[in-house]
């Protein structure tokens, strides 16, 4: 395939989902059907595109390693933006595609459009209107009366990934990252018109705002960290100031701490958008949006971009903790921190999609942690394979959901929550399908070893963790590692109580009961994404792995996606200014490995041992309730983040801005004064009024009474008779005449 082509096809990616936004919203949004298929037109355009151009990349790299490792950009195109005058170049976007952009979109195409699929079952096409459809309100016996906004909302959000991931530098990122935010938005509050009576739970319209404005909080940051990058390094483009010349340029122009300012600014993007401690709080609410919409945001979009951030820009960041140790701490503080604790607090949760996501506000801070102690390879891999399990998991809980509001209609229970797990119970025989696919995604998710995908991504984290710490004697290393090993040891004890809980033992509801298996556009994503889940791992089997190293790919994704930055980072090795950096890759060790199945199989099996072994009768609460105790009503309120933060930030907020902006600034300042000034032109205004009445009107008035006296005067000698006028005309010039007789004697000359 020609460079050419290949560029082509690259511009295009995000063409497909893009158009059809606009197509929907101003054409066919009346149209249901034509709505579906035009978006899954669109995703399929850009699956096909992203996975020729995948292909091509992974031929590439077959045919010569050392000459991608060389010129890792297969593809790169770019264009001046707004040229004016001298400034032609001042700014220049375009698209690139290296190894990275290549998995990432082999991952992204892939869920978006199995997410499309399944959404189509999801929101009952073809069920007809139902008994009493209304707008902004999930239908659960009829089609979604806004099913097409529904799509063309979804379609904005794809194409919006496809930019960001086709980026060749951070401006058109940040296009795609805000898009990314404002459809998160628009499809969290999709069910606008859901209210709770409980008011601790925020209803879907309160949950877009809170995301939207917590996630702002991170974005205003990282476009600070963008202004400064291109203050420092002159462009944008990854390419240029990435390069080890621009980086050494830039450390010996504003230092390591201005590059360590640079990357913590830049950082602060990704703990918004991958909800990160602090600005975690956002992404269990986001729950609230349909399932589809969760997936989408926590698999295949919007939480992944945030990763894929920090990855992009992966040697600013190696040059920031080389030049300033507490960027590292920074970095892997807050992933591992955030891994931990979102871990603990899925451990308390009843609702089928908060467990998971949690879980994905976890395994975001592996990759966050992976990143810091240099793991790059690592944090890919388990970008990636992390995408494809979790897609699969919450499709799968929306199909759980879907069952169970099948069982409220046929039971006629519209007051059990149907997400609830302590409602569900022997769904394994009712839901069959659904069932092993979510058992799969499971176990991907706990790391069973050997089987799933999950096991080879978080077990090279894991690795190069503890060569990072046990061998190279890096403290923060050795400490990531044993945290987040306990956080692996919690991801399979509360997924073995999510499947326990969900599937096993008897139903506990009439919904369970009643519940039954979802359509074909629901259950064949399922499958697909379950067969991503156990087997896309094998890419990174590493080699020294005995028998299955060898056996299945030698670790083809390291020696494949380490071509994107591996001639940057030997460059970098040998430039004084930058010398001791560290480019992290896994080294085979029984250590990890025998702690990555201990944790997998025994946190499973504790799980199991727990909910599964005896399973839960209904009414009955849950097991950890008794010997946590107040402990497990602190996780179950998720840390009291949400209280603290309100205490903290929202209600002063709300103080200062109803008290001093509202009553002091807007009523007493703003106000005040047009106030002021109101009252003042109108004093001036009734001054100008009597002026007007006493001088001009009343000027005018008696010039006009006087004109009409001294016409009622003449009036009288207006008699119409022509012997009066000749008289009058006659004593006149007899007048006349006398006086000029008078002056012409000359006896006035003595008296002028």
């Amino acid at each position: 395939m020609s460079e050419e082509l290949l560029t082509t096809f690259t511009w295009l990616i995000p063409a497909g989902p893009l158009l059809v936004f606009f197509l929907i919203v101003l054409f066919t949004n009346r149209n249901k059907t034509l709505s579906w298929i035009l978006a899954w037109a669109g995703v399929g355009f850009a699956l096909v595109l992203g996975w020729l151009v995948a292909i091509a990349a992974i031929l590439a790299f077959i045919e010569d390693p050392h000459h991608l490792a060389e010129h890792p950009q297969l593809v790169h195109s770019s264009f001046a933006w707004l040229p004016v005058g001298p400034f032609f170049n001042w700014l220049e976007i375009g698209v690139s595609v290296d190894a990275l952009t290549a998995v990432t979109l082999v991952m992204v195409t892939t869920t978006i459009s199995m997410i499309f699929m399944y959404s189509v079952g999801y929101h009952r096409w073809g069920d007809g209107p139902g008994t009493h459809p209304v707008k902004g309100k999930p239908n659960h016996d009829g089609v979604e009366p806004l099913f097409s906004r529904f799509f063309a909302f979804m379609s904005l959000f794809a194409g919006s990934m496809l930019i960001l991931v086709v980026s060749d530098n951070l401006l058109t990122l940040f296009v795609g990252w805000e898009l990314m935010g404002l459809c998160s938005y628009l499809l969290i509050g999709f069910w606008y018109a859901k209210k709770y009576d409980d008011p601790k739970q925020l209803p879907p319209r309160s949950a877009a705002v809170k995301a939207f404005m917590t996630t702002r909080i991170g974005d205003v940051v990282m476009l600070l960290g963008i202004v400064y990058f291109y203050r420092v390094f002159g462009t944008l483009t990854f390419s240029v100031a990435l390069s080890a010349e621009s980086l050494e340029h830039a450390a010996g122009l504003v230092g390591a701490g201005g590059l360590a300012l640079m990357a913590l600014l830049l950082f602060a993007g990704t703990v918004g958008k991958s909800a990160q401690w602090p600005l975690h709080v956002w992404l269990p609410d986001a729950m609230e949006g349909p399932t589809p919409v969760s997936a989408v945001i926590h698999a295949a979009a919007m939480v992944s971009a945030g990763v894929y951030l920090i990855l992009r820009i992966f040697p600013l960041i190696v040059v920031a903790i080389e030049g300033a140790g507490g960027v590292e701490i920074v970095i892997g503080g807050i992933g591992a921190f955030t891994a931990i604790m979102a871990a603990t607090i899925a451990v308390a949760q009843n609702d089928v999609k908060r467990v998971l996501a949690f879980s994905t506000i976890s395994q975001l801070g592996y990759m966050v942690a992976a990143v810091a102690i240099g793991a790059y390879i690592a944090a890919a891999f388990h970008l990636i394979t992390h995408g494809f399990f979790k897609a699969l998991l919450f499709l799968g809980s929306g199909s759980i959901i879907h069952g169970m509001e099948h069982g409220a209609e046929e039971a006629h229970d519209h007051h059990t929550d149907p997400q609830d797990m302590m409602n569900m119970g022997g769904l394994r025989k009712k839901m069959p399908i659904t069932f092993w696919t979510f058992l799969i995604g499971g176990l991907a998710l706990s790391g069973f070893p050997i089987i799933t995908a999950g096991f080879w991504s978080k077990d090279e984290i894991l690795a190069v963790a503890w060569k990072e710490g046990a061998t190279d004697g890096e403290a923060l290393a050795f400490i990531i590692f044993w945290i987040l090993v306990i956080g692996a040891l919690l991801t399979a004890f509360y997924t073995a109580r999510q499947i326990s809980l969900t599937f096993l033992g008897k139903p506990r509801t009439k919904l369970a009961e009643h519940a039954h298996e979802s359509n074909k556009f629901m259950t064949v994503p399922l499958v697909v994404l379950s067969i991503f889940a156990l087997f896309v791992g094998l890419s990174g089997v590493p080699e020294n792995f005995p028998i299955l190293g060898p056996l299945f790919s030698n670790n083809f994704f390291e020696h494949f996606v380490a071509t994107s930055i591996e001639e940057t980072m030997i460059e970098l090795f040998s430039l004084p200014v930058l010398e001791g950096i560290v480019f992290a890759i896994e080294e085979f060790s029984y250590v990890p490995l025998i702690m990555s199945l201990f944790v997998a199989i025994g946190g499973l099996f504790l799980g199991w041992w727990i909910y599964g072994r005896k399973a839960l009768e209904a009414g009955q609460p849950d097991p950890l309730v008794r010997p946590l105790g107040p402990m497990y009503t602190f996780l179950q309120n998720k840390w009291w983040w949400d209280e603290l933060y309100e205490k903290l930030f929202v209600n002063p907020t709300k103080w200062l801005a109803r008290t001093f902006v509202y009553e002091w600034i807007d009523r007493g300042i703003i106000d005040g004064t047009l106030h002021l000034v109101a009252r003042a032109f109108y004093r001036l205004g009734s001054y100008m009024k009597r002026f007007e009445e006493v001088v001009i009107s009343g000027g005018v008035d008696w010039l006009k009474d006087q004109v009409l006296v001294l016409a009622q005067e003449f009036r009288a000698i207006q008699t119409g008779k022509i012997q009066e006028y000749v008289l009058v005309s006659v004593l006149i010039g007899w007048a006349l005449a006398v006086v000029v007789l008078i002056i012409n004697s000359g006896l006035l000359d003595g008296i002028f």
